[in-house]
């Protein structure tokens, strides 16, 4: 294995210290890597999922990851699925989309340089974007539904 390899997927953290969205996203990208996990997922998406923010979520990543693995630097070094390490190109993916998902545009585009080439930024980052929108849909909490009646305590506020 050379330096750079090595180092990309240096253990850097743990899955468990990400975000919802940072964590899911490598999620995703490890699922991509894995071609019979890719097939399921496909299935899946076709099948049961429709046009939800999974399936987004799944197009996106196919996308994405398409373009790191075509005009990459180099290519991106991915830990196993069940793996609860962090590596080094895993956090730069994470964090590029983190911050993609929060609308911090020039600090995804500058974590997009680092994965491919500078020409390919501003494609990787409206990518990022569309994926961190779509993970955020998806880890976000639920909220109750209202019947739109007041409950008794609130009534009396």
């Amino acid at each position: 294995m050379t330096a750079s390899l090595s180092r990309g997927g240096a253990a850097v953290g743990k899955l468990s210290d990400l975000s919802p969205i940072e964590a899911s996203a490598v999620l995703y990208l490890r699922l991509w890597g894995d071609a019979t996990a890719r097939k399921d997922i496909a299935c899946k998406i076709g099948v049961d999922l429709g046009t939800g923010p999974e399936a987004v979520a799944m197009m996106t990543i196919d996308r994405l990851c398409a373009l790191c693995a075509h005009h990459g630097r180099r290519p991106l070094i991915r830990h196993q699925v069940g793996c609860s390490c962090l590596g080094a190109d895993e956090n730069c993916f994470a964090q590029m989309i983190a911050a993609a998902s929060e609308g911090a545009r020039e600090d995804a585009m500058m974590m997009a340089t680092l994965i491919v080439r500078p020409d390919f930024a501003p494609a990787l980052t409206a990518l990022s974007e569309e994926l961190g929108l779509a993970l955020r849909r998806m880890t976000a909490p639920q909220p109750l539904p209202s019947t739109g009646h007041l409950s008794p305590s609130a009534a009396l506020h």
